[in-house]
């Protein structure tokens, strides 16, 4: 391995929890859990990636106990007894081959529609009944409703450390429920979940304290979030450093212990005038350890992935590059997502520097995610 990429292949301990290297496998969406159940497949997918090297596992996103959370009968739960066991054996698999590993906690909030799921009768819910700006599809959400939402988060991470995972996931990125309360192009409310920026913070906030209280102080929980949304590449929450960290600190008062600062191109400066990226920013606003993430090991971004294949053959200056940038203390901890669906064994290769040996992402490889 090159010298330069030693910093990637630190240590690093969040909240108590030591990692080994600094990759963490991203979340992603597999569809490979019949009624919401992982099976054994998905506990021998989970473990080929951390005998290929990853420090840390997210899981794909997994649904708290509310009848409207997910949008899809195949994207597992994480409640009730069947799929707390399907998870268990998920765990046991993983810490079998000495591995980390976080469960993803994500309500879709609008982005379900009517009739997805496995409660096809059940309405979606978000803020203000609003999809994307002007796109009304349901009314908003009561005061009933959003308590509701909020305890299903907060038992899914107290079961979650029931079982042993090393910690907690919450999504609140990417036009999902946490970031439609965020987004005012989706949050129109007037009361106290509605108004400015930092006002919209508020149920995201209520979620991590309500997950805190549940888990206790000495538990790592991540938060991901994102300034795009999936209904609005373009879209901003913050437009300025100063307002960045506004937006911030509700959440890190609230007892979070780091960011997931989702991107779609990890090397792009957030803003004019600063070459640090989105978690170099919120790692320098809030104080808390932050995970970068966006297209790391590929040549095309995540839109062009979904028509072209990549793989990084350069991936040995690349990495460099990125490594410095976490000696540099930018940013601490790097999530890499589609170069480990192609090649579960990627963090090996890339330290033992095969970069030649790297298997490309192609688009049909989202249908298997082996």
């Amino acid at each position: 391995m090159s010298a330069a990429l030693d910093p990637l292949f630190t240590p690093f301990t969040l909240n108590g929890l030591t990692l080994p290297n600094r990759f963490v496998m991203a979340p992603m969406t597999r569809s490979k859990s019949p009624d919401q159940v992982p099976t054994d497949e998905v506990a021998a997918y989970y473990r080929r990636r951390i005998e290929g090297g990853v420090g840390l596992l997210i899981t794909e996103g997994t649904s708290p106990a509310h009848p409207s959370a997910a949008n899809d009968a195949q994207v597992p739960r994480f409640h009730d007894d069947d799929a707390l066991a399907g998870w268990a054996n998920v765990l046991k698999e993983v810490k079998a081959a000495g591995g980390h590993i976080m469960p993803q906690l994500w309500h879709v909030g609008l982005m379900r529609k009517h009739g997805q799921g496995r409660n096809p009768e059940v309405a979606p819910v978000g803020p203000s009944g609003l999809f994307k700006p002007g796109k009304k599809v349901t009314d908003p959400m009561t005061d009933g409703e959003i308590a509701d939402v909020i305890s299903a988060f907060a038992k899914a991470a107290a079961d979650a450390k029931r079982l042993g995972f090393d910690g907690v996931e919450l999504h609140g990125a990417h036009g999902y429920i946490i970031d439609q309360f965020f987004w005012d192009g989706t949050n129109e409310r007037g009361d106290i979940y509605g108004g400015d920026m930092v006002a919209r913070t508020r149920f995201g906030a209520e979620i991590i304290q309500a997950v805190r209280a549940a888990v206790g102080p000495d538990y790592p929980v991540i938060l991901r979030w994102s300034q795009w949304k999936q209904q609005d590449y373009t879209a901003r929450i913050a437009q300025t450093p100063e307002l960045l960290e506004a937006f911030l600190k509700p959440l890190t008062d609230a007892g979070i212990d780091a960011f997931h600062c989702s991107t779609r191109r990890f090397w792009e400066p957030e803003f004019d005038g600063s070459a640090l990226n989105l978690a170099g920013w919120v790692k320098k606003l809030s104080g808390k350890p932050t995970i970068t993430v966006g297209s790391v090991g590929l040549d095309v971004d995540f839109i062009t992935s979904f028509t072209k294949a990549g793989v990084d053959k350069d991936g040995g200056a690349n990495l460099e590059a990125l490594a410095k940038r976490v000696a540099d203390g930018e940013f601490d901890l790097v999530a890499v997502g589609r170069a480990l669906i192609a090649d579960p064994e990627w963090v090996n290769k890339v330290r033992a520097g095969k970069f030649d040996a790297l298997k490309a992402f192609e688009p049909a490889q989202l249908a298997t995610l082996y």
